[in-house]
């Protein structure tokens, strides 16, 4: 044996053995065809889908917390005095409207009153219902739950 024959075998061995990694198995690469499929494609489109819908709840648009309402000072009128509107809890020593539901002033520690929107008398703000035409004042925040109550007993609750 000579050298060329030695070389030539040296090269055949290393081309059969780098034709191990070079020329793939055709038939075997098509059976894992969906597996390629399921990485290569699905898995980068379910992956920019999660990412897109990541950044839009990051960054999704939000209303703003409110913070509570102070009090307001009143109109002045033609004659000097506070105007107070109707339904409103106010402060007639210190001139401050209320937002609903209050029922001491901040400043003078004082208890608020309210004139009735439906007949236009006053009363304490602690009392919801007017003494003069019965209207219910009570005013509901927008943001509160609502949860469902039992029906009362009797009637179709006992059957």
């Amino acid at each position: 044996m000579d050298v060329v024959d030695a070389l030539e075998q040296f090269w055949n061995s290393l081309l059969d053995f780098t034709s191990q990694f070079i020329i793939p198995d055709w038939g075997g690469l098509i059976g894992l065809l969906p597996v390629f499929l399921l990485i290569g494609v699905l898995g980068p489109l379910l992956s920019l889908l999660l990412l897109a819908h990541l950044i839009y709840f990051i960054r999704k648009p939000r209303a703003p917390l409110a913070e509570p309402p102070g009090p307001v000072r009143a109109p002045i009128d033609a004659d000097g005095r506070p105007e107070f509107p109707l339904g409103e809890p106010f402060c007639p020593r210190d001139g401050l409207i209320y937002p609903p539901n209050t029922a001491r002033c901040d400043t003078c520690r004082e208890g608020l009153s309210v004139r009735c929107p439906k007949c236009g008398v006053g009363r304490a703000a602690a009392i919801d219902t007017c003494g003069n035409c019965g209207l219910i004042l009570k005013v509901r925040p927008q943001n509160q739950v609502v949860r469902a109550t039992q029906p009362p007993p009797g009637g179709r609750a006992i059957a």
